[in-house]
């Protein structure tokens, strides 16, 4: 099974999520948001399916810098949150991992060793 993994590389979950693929085996192709950006329709499919609350990423430092009426307009409209994690795609959860079966996101070792590990 050939998964896509996104983050951002330089991202220390990102790198764990990494090396627990490569010790399981799973090939995987890499999207860095950070230089390929992320297109609407894949932030919307993963909010579609993992909801916004596990896709947004509330506790770091990009949420936080967020002027108070972009919170707002982000907790009243899952369209709006989507915007911004279009444009901040430092506010999406590391690491997204997506596959023809699988959608998962954040990173749980042993998550990753139930899913792949067969």
């Amino acid at each position: 099974m050939t998964i896509t993994i996104y983050g951002i590389k330089s991202c220390s979950t990102m790198k764990k999520a990494f090396t627990k693929l490569d010790e399981l085996g799973v090939s995987y192709d890499f999207h860095d948001y950070k230089k390929q950006g992320i297109d609407k329709e894949s932030v919307q499919r993963w909010v579609d399916s993992l909801g916004i609350d596990k896709v947004l990423n509330k506790r770091g430092t990009t949420w936080r810098k967020l002027e108070g009426d972009q919170k707002q307009a982000a907790d009243a409209s899952v369209d709006k949150a989507i915007d911004l994690l279009v444009e901040n795609t430092s506010m999406i959860k590391r690491p997204i991992v997506e596959g023809k079966s699988v959608l998962f996101c954040g990173y749980d070792e042993a998550e990753f060793e139930a899913v792949f590990n067969k």
